[in-house]
């Protein structure tokens, strides 16, 4: 079963989806309308590059903090939290427990990321990964 399939499965997750280093190209699954859907891709995408950017600084201002390659990120909301590993993104109600086993599932399927995270993402859809990026 698919990644975005699992987590649709789990009560309390409303939308899951995949997203490419553009932020043009997405899957997903759930109660997002095209145009949403468009644009939470965009918004994952601009925060994912915004996330692994302050890593960076952070990298260079204290090497071996551990932050490095960044995994994900969460925003949470009064009502609904987003969360995003690798470039899968997931949009869960606040619910006690369940953005804890929506990122074991996460964790459990998509594992550690390994090196860049961007340039991974890049070179799913094709993309020259030597390119400049940024």
């Amino acid at each position: 079963m698919r990644i975005i399939s699992q987590l649709m499965a789990v009560p309390g997750v409303i939308a899951a989806g995949e997203y490419s280093f553009r932020g043009d190209r997405y899957t997903y699954e759930g109660h997002l309308t095209p145009e949403t859907a468009r644009m939470a891709s965009i918004l994952c995408r601009a925060n994912t590059l915004s996330v692994n950017m302050q890593v960076d600084m952070f990298d260079s201002l204290v090497p071996q903090n551990g932050l490095m390659p960044a995994q994900g990120w969460i925003v949470r909301g009064r009502a609904i939290s987003v969360c995003v590993t690798g470039n899968i993104f997931c949009f869960i109600q606040n619910k006690q427990g369940l953005l804890n086993n929506v990122m074991a599932l996460l964790r459990a399927n998509l594992g550690d990321t390994e090196g860049d995270v961007m340039k991974y993402m890049y070179s799913k859809i094709g993309g020259d990964v030597e390119e400049k990026l940024y």
